[in-house]
């Protein structure tokens, strides 16, 4: 009654009725899952993969999400985010997971990766308790879900925290930033353990300088984990090689749903 009476509007473009539509929940994927860096990467920066380009729509909506609360949005942002983060732990080989309903046979589990680890990059209790939740989490939750249907062993690892607060990196120059970071993240006691199980995979909601991804492999490595890759759902323009990843799966349309860094 309420969707009656308050119809949605489209994050990525405001069309009617619809939380994400068609079009713009499938800009979530284009280019494909590719590897981004920015202009001049801050020492430590693993590689990087990202589902879309930070612009237009994919930049609309993961600012619906994260900062006035469209968390409808978190499966289709999650949905990209398991595309990232699929191709950083096949370090961009084209083997792509079964695509659901498609009647594509199943990999045989050699060919699948190894169990993983997903941490999310912690933001400020500030600004969690600000925007009422945790974007960047819920982002991680949402794809390694999606990735587990894929038949992934996978797990979401919050064990990084701030040790101290730190400026809004939004409001920072590229300079500036890694000095703001600098020894600002740090692993919760006891994340030694859960680390040294399996690999990490690092995700965010996007990149721009890199500077939080570098500081978090940092603070997994000082913990005593290993730092496979890093995923983001939209990033800077791709380097020129692409890779198919899971993309190809994501060929269909998202499911309809649902600041840098």
């Amino acid at each position: 009654m309420s969707g009656l009476l308050l119809p949605a509007e489209c994050a990525g473009c405001g069309a009617p009725r619809t939380v994400l539509c068609e079009e713009c929940g499938a800009a979530l994927h284009e280019p494909g899952a590719r590897e981004v860096r920015p202009d001049a990467p801050p020492d430590g920066l693993p590689a990087v993969w990202a589902a879309t380009v930070y612009t237009d729509q994919p930049r609309a909506v993961l600012l619906a999400h994260k900062e006035r609360g469209a968390l409808g949005l978190a499966r289709p942002l999650g949905e990209a985010l398991a595309g990232a983060v699929y191709a950083g732990v096949r370090g961009g080989e084209g083997v792509g997971p079964p695509r659901r309903g498609a009647g594509k046979p199943a990999l045989p589990s050699p060919a699948r990766p190894p169990p993983f680890l997903l941490v999310p990059v912690p933001s400020s209790r500030r600004a969690v308790a600000a925007r009422g939740h945790d974007a960047t989490r819920r982002l991680a939750l949402a794809a390694a879900t999606d990735l587990r249907r894929d038949g992934l062993t996978v797990r979401v690892a919050a064990v990084l925290r701030q040790r101290r607060e730190v400026a809004d990196q939004a409001g920072l120059g590229a300079r500036d930033r890694p000095a703001n970071l600098s020894g600002a993240l740090t692993a919760v006691r006891g994340a030694d353990r859960l680390l040294r199980t399996a690999p990490v995979v690092l995700v965010d909601d996007l990149m721009t300088t890199g500077a939080s991804l570098a500081a978090a492999a940092r603070a997994v490595e000082e913990a005593g984990g290993r730092v496979l890759a890093a995923a983001v759902v939209a990033g800077p323009a791709p380097l020129r090689h692409p890779t198919s990843g899971r993309s190809g799966r994501r060929g269909r349309a998202p499911r309809p749903a649902a600041p840098p860094r």
